[in-house]
This record gives C-alpha cells, sequence and structure tokens, in this order.
C-alpha cells in the first residue's frame, strides 16, 4: 500500500460519518449519500497517488462527493430545486460545513439511521461500519468470516429498507432518542462482542473489530456527552478488552481467568475503562454499566482469589433485574460458586435449565453444560460432570474453546 493509498484509508476512516452525514442533509436522501461518497473515495484512491495528496483532502472528498451526486440527480431527472440546492453548496469552503453543532447532528442521525429498528440486526451492524465506520464492504466480511456478497447484499438491503419505509435523515427528537438510544448502543456492544467473543472458526479475538466498536462509541459519546450508559458501554469495552493480551496463550488457545497472567492485562485499557465507569456513575448505572462495574471488580483485583466476589454477585443481582436474561443467571452462578461453593451455584443452574422456571434452557450455546459440567466436577460427580462437558463440546462451535473442553473430559478419565 503506497503513502497515498494509506493516507486516504486514514481520512476516509475518521471522516467519513461527517462526509455522509453532511451528504445525507443536502440531498435529503440517505442512499445516495453514501453512493456517493463511495465514489468520491474510490475516484482519491485513482487520483491521489497519481497527483498527490490535496492540501484540503477532506474538503475535495466533499466537494468530489458533491458533484457524484448532481451527477445521480441529473441522469435521473430529480425535480430540479434538489439539484440546484445542491450545486449552489458544492463550491462553499468547507470550513463553512464544519460548524461543530452541524457535523455533530449529522453524525448523529447517520447512527441513528443505521441503527433504525425497521433494519434487521444484521443489516444494522453491516451499515452502522460501513456508513459510520467507513469500513468497506471486504473489510466486514474478513471481519464477520462471510462471503463479500453477502455483506454487499446487507447493505443494499438495509439501503433500499430505510428508503421504503421513508426513514427522514434526521436527528430523533428527545423523546424518540430515549427509545431509540439502547438500538444504537446495541449495535455497537453485538459489534464489540463479535470481536472479543469469536462464535466460530479458530480465532478467539478479532481485535480490529472490537477496536473499532471501542472507536465508534466514542464518537456517539463525542455527540451525546449527557448519555450515561454511553460511557458505561465504554468502560465495559475498555474494560473487557484490558484482558485480551492474557485471554489467549502463545499458540492461540485460551487461559482461564483463573489462570491469566494478570501482569499482561493492559493496564491503560483499565484506566480508560475505570474513568469512563467514573463518568456513567453518578446518575445511576443501567445494564451497560453494570457489567462494567463487574469487570471493574476482576481488574482491580490482584488474583481471582482476592477477587470481591460478593460484590459481583450483587451487581449481578442488580442486573438480573432490569436485563433478565439467563445468561445473567449463568454468570452468578459462576461468582455464587466462587464465593459459596459448587452446590449452590448447582442449584441456580440447574433453575436455569429446568424448563418449568420459563427462564429458558439456553439450548442454543454450549455455555450452560460447560458450567454444570464445571460445577459436577468440583463436586466429584465424574460421570455426570463428563455427560455435561461432552454436550458441551458438541454445541460448541469455536475450534480453540472445543479444545479446550476436549481437554477437560479427557482429564476426567
Amino acid at each position: 500500500m503506497s503513502d497515498a493509498t494509506r493516507a486516504v484509508d486514514a481520512i476516509w476512516r475518521i471522516e467519513s460519518a461527517r462526509i455522509v452525514g453532511a451528504l445525507a442533509r443536502y440531498t435529503g436522501d440517505f442512499a445516495l449519500a453514501e453512493d456517493a461518497a463511495q465514489e468520491a473515495l474510490a475516484e482519491a484512491l485513482v487520483s491521489w497517488p497519481e497527483h498527490g495528496q490535496p492540501a484540503n483532502p477532506v474538503g475535495w472528498l466533499m466537494t468530489t462527493a458533491k458533484r457524484r451526486a448532481i451527477d445521480t440527480i441529473r441522469r435521473a431527472g430529480v425535480q430540479r430545486e434538489k439539484y440546484e440546492a445542491i450545486a449552489h453548496d458544492q463550491d462553499e469552503a468547507y470550513a463553512d460545513d464544519l460548524d461543530i453543532e452541524r457535523i455533530d447532528d449529522d453524525v448523529l442521525a447517520l447512527m441513528f439511521v443505521s441503527c433504525h429498528p425497521v433494519l434487521s440486526k444484521e443489516a444494522r451492524v453491516a451499515l452502522t461500519l460501513r456508513v459510520v465506520g467507513g469500513l468497506s464492504s471486504e473489510e466486514i466480511a474478513r471481519a464477520f468470516l462471510v462471503p463479500v456478497p453477502t455483506i454487499q447484499a446487507r447493505i443494499t438491503r438495509a439501503k433500499k429498507t430505510i428508503a421504503a419505509a421513508k426513514v427522514p435523515f434526521e436527528v430523533p427528537s428527545p423523546d424518540e432518542r430515549r427509545q431509540r438510544l439502547a438500538g444504537v448502543l446495541n449495535v455497537l456492544y453485538l459489534i464489540f462482542t463479535e470481536g472479543s467473543t469469536a462464535t466460530s472458526g479458530e480465532d478467539l479475538i478479532r481485535t480490529d473489530l472490537a477496536r473499532e466498536a471501542r472507536r465508534l462509541t466514542r464518537v456517539l459519546i463525542g455527540v451525546l456527552p449527557d448519555e450515561p450508559e454511553a460511557y458505561g458501554l465504554l468502560a465495559l469495552m475498555e474494560l473487557t478488552a484490558s484482558r485480551f493480551p492474557a485471554r489467549t496463550d502463545a499458540a492461540g488457545d485460551p487461559v482461564l481467568l483463573e489462570d491469566q497472567d494478570r501482569t499482561r492485562w493492559d493496564q491503560g485499557a483499565v484506566r480508560r475503562g475505570l474513568a469512563a465507569l467514573e463518568q456513567a456513575t453518578p446518575r445511576g448505572l443501567g445494564p451497560y454499566g453494570l457489567q462494567a462495574a463487574i469487570a471493574a471488580t476482576h481488574a482491580i483485583a490482584d488474583s481471582v482469589e482476592t477477587t470481591d466476589w460478593e460484590r459481583i454477585i450483587v451487581l449481578y443481582e442488580a442486573l438480573g433485574r432490569i436485563a433478565p436474561n439467563p445468561i445473567v443467571d449463568l454468570n452468578r452462578a459462576v461468582a455464587v460458586a466462587m464465593a459459596h461453593g459448587p452446590l449452590r451455584a448447582l442449584e441456580i443452574v440447574d433453575r436455569i435449565a429446568d424448563p418449568i422456571t420459563g427462564k429458558g434452557r439456553l439450548d442454543h450455546t454450549h455455555l450452560l453444560p460447560t458450567v454444570r459440567g464445571e460445577l459436577l466436577r468440583r463436586l466429584g460427580r465424574t460421570v455426570e460432570a463428563r455427560k455435561e462437558l461432552e454436550r458441551a463440546a458438541g454445541m460448541c462451535t469455536n475450534d480453540r474453546e472445543r479444545a479446550v473442553l476436549e481437554q477437560k473430559i479427557a482429564d476426567l478419565t
């Protein structure tokens, strides 16, 4: 990759949301704005290596994208007023577009459109990474281990769905924003969890995807600096990411929390996470903030033995009240096992596994039989433990995690 190409890539990654957002505001057409911006990017990748980087690279991209939008509107024969409005703006200095409040509104509107509830979960993730994150279809496909045409189709369908639903390009009203913010945060969290917990293949951690999720969360905080749950989410991401260096060994195999070398934890990420958590705490913690507080309890402990497991139990109980979920109950059971032994924890796990309780059986994941098998092993119930761990290994789709489970089974013989 040439220096000019690297410059295009870096500038695009940082500025693409502003460019697409400004274009969408000018044209009133989200799909047209994204297409025109992509054409400008393609032209920059050809022009800059040949003619050199322009003095105002962002302005060059913006002006080029506006011209591509005008050409498209002209070819489509769209109403003359829209063409004239864009044409009037195209030669203005780009500095006029850098009004801070306007930029913030453009980026915020872009995030809410990309995460609109009319879209499927997969479409929201792909579109957010594309139009807010500035990732190419190839980069998104590589991150999610799916074919490029699959990602391209998702993005195309998403733009058509937004157009068909006549979703306006605007910042939602305060009331609607409060209602829909959880959806935006969920998309960012999905991106992070895909990077921090691979569900298939050989890789356990995809740091580039997790890093992008953190960057996008900071972008959201930049335009919504008074939302505590956004800080809570960033804190959770940073504190989780702090363990990445110790989560795998030299061969790439997973290392359990109790076996991790805590000197390898990223203390810079811990500090950033604790600082973000401090911003979230004064107005009360939501689901992400509570999870971040749990992660913080791990982060400040010197070892598994010195971890404040009672505090973690209380935090999981609070999380279970505001965001009931069998995974939360399962994690609480693990904390109970550490604080009070495996027998009390097994009672919790068995209630999760019992369909009569209505909590859900977690049949879609290997996590429940993994935890249950480990508790049975600690209780000396070897035959039952082996059965549960074999079931977990059969359900696990990650090659390296399955290898760990198979080794646990072998150790029981």
